[in-house]
């Protein structure tokens, strides 16, 4: 049998964590009932505790202020989509998430704790240099998310922990660009998704973050191949292709399963990433 707790508090939350006794955080349970579910054979029978964490007020709070973002990890796709103040940029990849029935329930912190690759908000906070603060009853510390996911399904989470809040750098961004693949637009899995933000300054490119989902075990990013592009005018990026492709071919490393090929999703990847920087390079984005 199952015992299920629902904290008051943070505080209690974290008091609760603290016992020793293993428990599984459930907010708003979009992914962990399915995997939960009989004869899924993803995950075993949940453990025999489970806390409910989605309704505690201290984990819905955004602010968007001069030194970036911070978004509560309980905070709902609806909640954030329907936020007046957060950038289209962030929305985008949120809008295509599943039903609006899931969006309803369904929380920012609980996508990334599910740690997959196909995580359809993962690109975008990689590319974003999001970092989340995680509580314990003692202690809370800070930690860019591409080192808190560390493989399918598996996060630098501890027992006693809590991940409570994800913090987004303020940075000004000009363009952005957001691909889904996959069987529908929304309402489906991701095959493998794409996500890059850019500013300029006049024509020449200042910065630029590109980011892929569901090509390799965790998100990808190549700094060196941003680095490549970085400084260019549009007549300039053209040239420099082969050598930032390389830079990206190397850390695709996708897999077979139920939703697409190992050898669909590469060539995709490498397609989109393609088209993206010839688009930038004949000033088209």
């Amino acid at each position: 049998m199952v015992k299920a707790c629902r904290p008051r508090s943070l505080m209690e939350a974290l008091e609760i964590r603290d016992g020793g006794e293993d428990s599984i955080l459930l907010a708003g349970g979009t992914d962990l009932m399915v995997q939960h579910r009989r004869g899924s054979g993803v995950l075993p029978d949940l453990p025999e505790k489970t806390m409910f964490i989605g309704h505690l007020s201290e984990l819905q709070e955004v602010s968007v202020e001069g030194e970036g973002i911070s978004i509560g990890a309980a905070c709902t796709l609806a909640r954030l989509l329907g936020e007046p103040n957060l950038p289209d940029y962030i929305k985008v990849p949120l809008a295509q998430m599943a039903s609006p029935a899931v969006r309803n329930v369904a929380t920012i912190g609980g996508n990334i704790c599910n740690s997959s690759p196909a995580g359809d908000t993962l690109p975008m906070l990689y590319a974003l240099e999001a970092r989340l603060l995680i509580q314990s009853r003692r202690a809370s510390h800070s930690m860019a998310v591409e080192d808190f996911i560390t493989a399918p399904g598996q996060n630098r989470l501890q027992p006693n922990e809590i991940l409570t809040q994800v913090q987004i750098p303020a940075a000004v961004f000009d363009n952005y660009y957001y691909r889904k693949i996959g069987a529908r637009k929304a309402n489906a899995v991701s095959k493998l998704s794409f996500f890059a933000l850019s500013r300029r300054e006049g024509q020449q490119i200042q910065e630029l973050r590109i980011a892929l989902g569901a090509v390799a075990p965790t998100v990808i990013r190549s700094r060196e191949g941003e680095s490549l592009l970085a400084g260019l005018n549009p007549e300039e990026i053209i040239p420099v292709l082969p050598e930032v492709w390389a830079c990206y071919q190397s850390l695709i490393r996708p897999i077979d399963d139920v939703r697409s090929s190992r050898e669909y999703r590469r060539r995709v990847a490498l397609a989109l990433l393609e088209n993206y920087l010839r688009s930038l390079g004949e000033g088209f984005l």
